[in-house]
């Protein structure tokens, strides 16, 4: 168990152009899903708080008409 830990320093790493630019086109493809899910589960929350503060029975600024 008296094993010798080895460090390892990196200098250099080489990537072709092309594949580092499909993988960030990858990377960007991949967050638009995940970005949707985020706001969705955002909007869950925010209409929970809503329900649970009673803020959700119309009388919200937004939801209001304006009268003149």
């Amino acid at each position: 168990m008296n094993e010798s830990i080895e460090r390892v320093v990196v200098t250099d790493l080489r990537i072709p152009f092309i594949r580092l630019v499909l993988f960030f086109v990858k990377a960007a493809l991949a967050a638009i899903p995940a970005a949707i899910i985020l706001s969705f589960l955002a909007m869950l929350v925010g209409s929970i708080l809503m329900v649970a503060l009673g803020l959700g029975d119309g009388s919200s600024f937004m939801m209001r008409r304006w009268t003149f």
